[in-house]
């Protein structure tokens, strides 16, 4: 049984709930972050969805990759096709990787793409939308606000600066819906 990589974008990255050997910032590149899934579970309900990041088609993204241990990998599969899958709103897939460690080490990484044919695809909403979802939403996992301002706080820290969050996260704090 051989290593494990998982690349991490949002939450992963601030909360990945697995064991790891090794946590390098990385990037992927054909995919990039986006608030374009419609939340009913953990940061919404159906009757107000929330919404959560995907890796959509296209672009560029810095995130977080994690060396999972061979011992480790069947369990942490596990653990993760649970914590994303419960809708399958994600496709599981394995992607090429850079870790920015400088070491020039090139991984193949498992990461959870949005699945642009499912029903809880958003797609490309607008800022004020956006705004609007997140402000009212709340799910098991807690309010989709502290999903957003945690994303952007951790991001921030690990010297990833994501305009698009950047701005609703401001908006957000000043409560401003158009």
């Amino acid at each position: 049984m051989s290593e494990l990589w998982v690349f991490g974008y949002g939450s992963l990255m601030w909360q990945p709930g697995f064991d790891f050997a090794e946590r390098v910032p990385a990037a992927v590149v054909g995919a990039h972050r986006a608030l374009c899934i419609y939340s009913f579970h953990h940061r919404g309900t159906i009757e107000r969805p929330g919404l959560v990041l995907g890796l959509d088609e296209g672009g560029a993204c810095q995130g977080v990759a994690y060396r999972v241990e061979p011992a480790q990998r069947n369990a942490t599969l596990a653990y993760l096709r649970e914590r994303e899958q419960i809708t399958a709103v994600y496709v599981e897939a394995t992607k090429p990787a850079s870790l920015l460690d400088r070491s020039g080490r090139e991984i193949e990484a498992v990461c959870y793409m949005a699945d642009r044919k499912h029903p809880q695809y958003a797609g490309r909403l607008s800022l004020d939308r956006q705004a609007e979802l997140v402000l009212a939403a709340a799910g098991l996992s807690g309010t989709n606000i502290d999903y957003v301002l945690n994303t952007v706080r951790h991001l921030e820290e690990a010297g990833v600066h994501d305009t698009t969050l950047a701005a609703l996260a401001a908006r957000i704090m000043r409560g401003e819906v158009s």
